[in-house]
């Protein structure tokens, strides 16, 4: 059996400086054979990256975690995308009995309540299925981008997760939202019609709304809360 290699987040980070977004998708999938995993949301930066795999047949699994409260539109592109690469997304649901359970004693719409309510619906719907969905993997690709949010300002191309122990790699990190739209219309990939009214980060149906002119990228998130607390968990360290 082949060891596999030891890398620090930083000498990981060095491995990877200066390669493109492609060629470090490649490198990683090499390093880690059948241990590097994308998971898609099928908003605009994770349509890029899913293009940059299946373009250049890069051995990465996708996937992608359905809450059971995901937009029409969202299920629309996922088809699409599906069809266009000729692959099939993996699918991640929330636990039955728990889902059952949080519905039942708290109704439907909990998470407009507190913070807590949220958090918990994120857990089950999101955070869960996200643990199984990673379990026994070694790379996370992710699409988030710097300018989302000032949390993820302080984040870096390369990440070492302890939860999951696992390292997670943001190939558009340092891209502008520009960047991401550009690519989308010259490379002609589908995207998500709710981008063109005004929803820039797209999640659970209740609990996304359009942006308005001025607002930053995460403030039609839970909209209810304030900006301190616009994360659902899953890029907890």
């Amino acid at each position: 059996m082949i060891a596999e290699p030891s890398y620090t987040m930083e000498s990981l980070s060095s491995y990877l400086d200066g390669k493109t977004e492609v060629d470090a998708l490649r490198a990683l999938a090499d390093l880690y054979p059948g241990k590097v995993v994308f998971s898609t949301s099928l908003g605009y930066e994770d349509q890029v990256i899913t293009d940059m795999i299946c373009k250049h047949n890069i051995p990465i699994r996708i996937f992608t975690l359905d809450t059971g409260r995901l937009f029409p539109e969202t299920y629309s592109v996922w088809k699409k995308t599906n069809d266009r690469y000729g692959i099939q997304i993996e699918t991640y649901f929330p636990n039955q009995e728990a889902t059952e359970k949080l519905v039942t004693e708290k109704g439907p719409f909990s998470f407009y309540d507190s913070v807590e309510n949220r958090k918990e619906c994120c857990f089950i719907r999101k955070v869960e299925p996200l643990n199984r969905a990673l379990s026994g993997n070694k790379i996370w690709i992710t699409g988030i981008r710097a300018e989302q949010s000032p949390n993820r300002q302080t984040m870096t191309q390369v990440e070492q997760d302890d939860a999951h122990q696992l390292f997670k790699f943001h190939p558009l990190m340092n891209w502008s939202f520009d960047d991401v739209k550009a690519y989308i219309r010259e490379n002609n990939v589908s995207y998500n019609p709710l981008h063109d009214k005004g929803f820039v980060s797209i999640g659970c149906q209740p609990c996304t709304r359009a942006i308005r002119e001025g607002e930053d990228f995460r403030a039609g998130r839970w909209w209810w809360e304030d900006n301190s607390k616009k994360e659902c968990g899953l890029h907890a360290k």
